[in-house]
């Protein structure tokens, strides 16, 4: 992670097909860079169970990276294997950080059927049983278009605790497969939450484990990131991922991990990070979820408590903050859209100020055409301010319900600046920006208010702020 760097999450869950984005991103480069953006999060690269249909996540085979001719396709939504491993040659020649998206929850489109005994479990209290059945289950990974190159490893049942079809009544249920017991240290949800979706991998299996240790160190040696995001963490055996990577670090110790653990109680997420032994950060979910209900509160959210109880605010440096992402965004299952109103304070929150890592997301970089919005409209001015004047000492003012501001005083090379926002009308607040800038003045480089502000002999300013608006102001030139 470099130093006052931004992750960007270069996908959203309509990306075309054509062209490939392995092929657009290069293209890109140079002004991504230019606006501060450090590391792209890259979508999951290997083939999915609908070909080059599957946006990533319906994983099938995790060593055909776009290589063979599997379900349907020989590469994937985004590309061959070539024009992936030419990208990540791009990047960081580019001296772009490469983060790929690790999927280890699950498999789906399976080879072939195995009958195997199984229980029929409730769908919100999975430890509560229905009745015993025996179901023709898809759980036979053979990857015949692969023919054993890089792996000669079959998955079988015995792999999987659980899979929520029967072939044979062709029944959708959670069955939890014979003699097996779903993992016990996972998140509690409906119980017990280590069932979420195809056939379920089976992590207190050791030839489990190792394969994925084994297929983790090849996938390393072949792309060489320089970071991971891990997929549905609160579904899998909480010490896992932290074996996982001391394995991969061995190789690369300075190796990022960031891990996505959907849930709003931040002790959720400080358990997990614990148990972790903070090898690892998380995704700020209780930040966007302070994020969205102020964008859809008509001014009667309490911005004095935005960052309570945040990631952010309680474990800084475990926190990468984010407004939205693909799985938050309209018609997804998580969908909770910040408002297009409220996405530049939004962005502010996380771009300019110093703790959290920020990830911008690219449907609010360049809008999301499948549903007619567009890009936010300061995105790239805020991540310029990010890197011109997001240094040295802050000053917060987090002290009225609906206009909340801060301040951060640059250093020695970076001048500072003062950022304002509200939720409902405009207003004002006095806010300290440093001795040093007496009698300067200052302006709002966001152009949302004309006003400009002449510092006082203590360093003080009364900054401006309009409806629903948002202005950040910097030393006038």
């Amino acid at each position: 992670m470099k130093n006052n760097g931004v992750m960007m999450q270069y996908f959203e869950w309509y990306l075309k097909k054509e062209p490939h984005l392995w092929k657009q991103i290069p293209n890109h480069l140079e002004e991504l860079s230019k606006n501060g953006i450090s590391a792209l999060w890259l979508p999951p690269a290997y083939k999915g169970s609908s070909g080059n249909d599957d946006v990533g996540y319906g994983i099938y085979d995790l060593y055909d990276l776009g290589e063979f001719d599997q379900k349907g396709s020989v590469g994937t939504k985004y590309g061959t294997k070539q024009e992936y491993l030419d990208l990540i040659q791009a990047c960081h020649e580019s001296n772009m950080d490469i983060y790929t998206d690790i999927v280890l929850n699950h498999k789906m489109g399976a080879d072939e059927i195995e009958q195997v005994p199984a229980t029929v479990v409730k769908g919100n209290a999975r430890n509560e049983e229905i009745e015993k059945t025996v179901v023709d289950a898809w759980t036979k990974f053979t990857f015949p278009g692969r023919k054993g190159k890089y792996s000669s490893f079959v998955w079988n049942w015995h792999h999987f605790d659980g899979i929520d079809y029967d072939n044979k009544t062709q029944q959708k249920a959670i069955y939890r497969l014979y003699g097996k017991n779903w993992d016990a240290q996972v998140s509690n949800e409906n119980e017990n939450y280590d069932y979420l979706m195809g056939a379920d991998l089976d992590f207190e299996n050791e030839e489990v484990r190792n394969e994925l240790v084994t297929w983790g160190l090849w996938y390393q040696s072949i792309v060489h990131m320089d970071g991971v995001r891990l997929d549905a963490c609160k579904h899998i055996q909480f010490t896992f991922f932290k074996q996982w990577l001391q394995e991969l670090r061995k190789a690369n110790k300075e190796l990022f991990a960031v891990g996505e653990y959907w849930s709003y109680n931040i002790d959720e997420l400080l358990h997990y990070l614990d148990v972790n032994e903070n090898q690892l950060s998380l995704f700020d979910v209780v930040l966007h979820g302070h994020l969205h209900d102020a964008s859809c509160s008509n001014g009667n959210y309490d911005l004095r408590n935005l960052l309570k109880g945040t990631l952010v605010e309680q474990r800084p440096m475990q926190a990468v903050t984010f407004v939205d992402n693909h799985d938050t965004q309209p018609s997804q299952a998580l969908s909770s859209w910040v408002l297009d109103w409220f996405k530049p304070q939004a962005y502010s929150v996380i771009l300019l100020r110093k703790d959290g890592y920020p990830c911008v997301f690219y449907g609010d970089y360049y809008g999301i055409e499948h549903d007619g919005i567009g890009s936010v409209h300061c995105l790239e001015t805020l991540l310029t301010i990010r890197k011109q004047h997001n240094y040295g000492e802050q000053h917060d003012y987090f002290d009225d319900f609906n206009i909340v501001g801060w301040t951060r005083e640059g250093d020695d090379v970076h001048d500072g600046f003062a950022c304002i926002f509200t939720d409902s009308t405009k207003g004002t607040k006095q806010m300290y920006v440093g001795k040093k800038y007496a009698n300067a003045t200052f302006t709002d480089v966001l152009q949302n208010h004309c006003e400009d502000v002449v510092i006082d002999e203590n360093g003080n300013g009364v900054f401006t702020c309009e409806d629903g608006s948002i202005s950040v102001y910097t030393k006038r030139q």
